[in-house]
């Protein structure tokens, strides 16, 4: 047998229609990529003019020290002014920029003026407690307007923002704390999820007491459960806005392109906190345009990235990219199921929305609920979908694309990392589709799969997915440790230059990319590398599973088995027949080398806050041993 096999790779085409093309900025990818690939400073630096800038840049690109990389060398800018401030110097000015609901029903909207002063009143007060240029600020709130606003007055005065999800442990948040060295945190009492009050200023004064750093606590009253409130150290973000101190007019610090913006803690190998570093003026030039581009942004759009800004996802795609280009956001603060499951379609159809943006785990979770709530509501304003965080399997691609957006609406299936800033291998709207794949590599943008040499693989072959040159958004370090940054990056092809992204991909003969999964997650059986996600699409593929996840175990013979993990749909119940059946449809499907040695079927599988598999933690019960530190494990 080999491996192409059982390859994922389909050619099963979905085509744009003629309004897509019609309407799409880009109607000819292999055009732009062509120009970008000619000069690819050039390139960029047509993209950079479309913003403001205190100071243009003298050099595109400096690349005399890699990978310690430098974009818009010399350039002055600041992305909170290319986000808000010259907006108000527009007809945009009285546009909405924000539309949020809470998860009770509570509804907020801000006009880019209001959400400009809401900014800088909040900008004043962090000034007035001595949060200057470089300092760090870390944000720990739920999904609530304050967070946004924090995030863009840290910007917009030089400090540089460290959010961390609004469900980590005491200990986790304590970790980050201390490797930013934060002396300011922001927080909320509470926030709501499931009809629960999650007690974030609980948790907070917990992480506190294990580390010494922190000097001020900043508590927005969102649910108003009563909190411990501290005398000197903790403030009420109403009474600090209410101050004359905090003036709806604030100057905006000068920054250079190369000025750290945020700090964000990424998942890594090790026990201590990774945090990337972004700066300020690639990381606006990249995510703008791709945000432009990809889900081709209008001015009469209603966009809904549902994700969290404690995320990548959130930063680059629901706060800056978006106030950046002038497009109008919804924000919704709770679950998508609560308290029904046509929680998100109700909204879709309430508020216009026209371009969704969210994760395969949450596609499948509301897939497994039917057809019949979303088909009871009206979902045709929407026109763009998108699916982001990990690879989206054929069945629920299709089923996004038919009951969802009912056969109209293409699917920007997006792959990118927290390391990367934004998107880099996705569709345009006028590209052809292919359920499962990101497709091509984002104009601009070079990366290639390769082996171990770093010579190309055949098509249909999995190897290391790498990224061949330097991008505006990229990472410029892992914070307080650049050595982690050069060992974890960039020395494996540290010959060719290259950035290995720690994915497994394969490339089709159209030049499609396939993401396989994590290096950690291809499991080797009897000499054959199977990836997760090629598994765990073919046990969703039968019509009795809602959602699986896949893991290797040692076998004496094999090397590895796989164990799999099943939750199953409604009406459907757990029995040996179900597992002989999933087994030989997995044999069907894939292959006989893919069928799971055991099937274990389970009500939830551990994720992390933004959704992604604990495949350690199932391996960690599989096998009888201690599960480690679940500090990232969804509550």
């Amino acid at each position: 047998m080999t491996l192409e096999s059982f390859s994922p790779i389909t050619n099963e085409w979905y085509y744009p229609s003629e309004e897509v093309l019609r309407n799409a900025y880009i109607a000819d990818y292999d055009a732009v990529y062509r120009e970008a690939d000619a000069d690819i400073e050039a390139f960029w630096a047509k993209q950079a003019q479309n913003l403001d800038w205190f100071r243009t840049w003298e050099q595109v690109l400096d690349s005399s020290n890699p990978p310690f990389y430098q974009w818009f060398v010399g350039g002055k800018t600041n992305i909170a002014h290319n986000a808000l401030d010259r907006h108000i110097k527009t007809a945009r000015k009285n546009k909405l920029a924000l539309i949020w609901e809470g998860e009770p029903g509570d509804k907020q909207t801000y006009s880019y003026y209001r959400l400009w002063r809401e900014v800088n009143r909040f900008a004043n007060v962090l000034k007035s407690m001595g949060v200057k240029k470089g300092d760090r600020v870390t944000i720990y709130m739920g999904r609530i307007p304050e967070l946004l606003i924090a995030m863009v007055a840290c910007a917009k005065i030089g400090a540089v923002h460290s959010v961390i999800y609004g469900g980590f442990s005491e200990q986790a948040l304590a970790d980050r704390i201390e490797d930013a060295q934060s002396r300011v945190l922001v927080t909320c009492d509470g926030a709501w999820l499931r009809g629960n009050i999650v007690k974030l200023k609980d948790v907070v004064d917990e992480a506190v007491r294990k580390t010494p750093v922190i000097e001020s606590i900043i508590v927005v009253k969102r649910t108003g459960q009563p909190v411990n409130m501290e005398q000197g150290r903790d403030y009420w973000y109403h009474d600090l806005v209410a101050l004359p101190i905090a003036s709806p007019i604030c100057e905006t610090a000068v920054m250079d392109a190369e000025d750290p913006l945020f700090i964000l803690y990424t998942s890594g190998t090790t026990g201590k906190p990774k945090g990337i570093l972004h700066t300020h003026g690639g990381y606006q030039v990249y995510t703008s345009t791709t945000l432009s581009w990809v889900f081709d942004v209008k001015d009469e759009d209603r966009y809904w990235c549902a994700a969290d800004p404690g995320w990548i996802t959130g930063h680059s795609y629901i706060v800056y990219a978006p106030l950046i280009i002038g497009a109008t956001s919804f924000m919704y603060e709770g679950a998508p199921n609560h308290p029904y499951p046509n929680r998100w379609w109700r909204l879709i159809e309430e508020y216009g929305i026209t371009i969704l943006y969210t994760a395969p785990t949450a596609i499948r979770g509301l897939m497994r609920f039917g057809d019949a709530w979303p088909n009871r509501h009206d979902l045709s304003s929407l026109r763009l979908l998108g699916s982001v965080g990990e690879p989206i399997n054929p069945e629920a691609w299709k089923w996004f694309y038919n009951v969802i957006g009912k056969g109209r609406c293409p699917i920007m299936d997006t792959w990118w990392q927290t390391e990367t800033g934004g998107f880099m291998i996705t569709p345009l709207p006028s590209v052809g589709l292919k359920p499962g794949s990101a497709t091509r590599p984002f104009p601009g943008i070079k990366v290639d799969v390769v082996d171990e040499a770093g010579d190309p693989v055949p098509p249909g072959t999995d190897g290391n997915l790498v990224i061949q040159r330097p991008w505006p958004a990229m990472l410029r370090t892992i914070y307080g440790d650049p050595d982690r940054f050069v060992k974890q990056y960039w020395s494996a092809y540290a010959k060719q230059g290259w950035y290995l992204t720690g994915d497994t991909a394969r490339k089709d003969e159209d030049g499609y990319i396939w993401i396989i999964g994590r290096n950690d997650d291809v499991i080797k059986v009897s000499g054959y590398r199977l990836g997760t996600a090629e598994i765990e699409s073919g046990l969703v593929s039968h019509p009795a599973v809602a959602e699986a996840a896949a893991i290797g175990i040692p076998d004496e013979v094999r090397g590895s088995v796989i164990y799999a993990y099943c939750i199953l749909r409604a009406g459907h119940q757990p029995s040996e027949e179900l597992r002989d059946a999933l087994k030989e449809h997995v044999r069907h499907e894939i292959g006989p080398i893919a069928v799971p040695a055991k099937i274990e079927f389970v009500d939830v599988l551990p994720k992390t806050r933004s959704g992604k598999i604990m495949r350690r933690v199932l391996r960690a019960r599989a096998m009888g041993q201690p599960e480690g530190d679940l500090s990232t494990l969804e509550g």
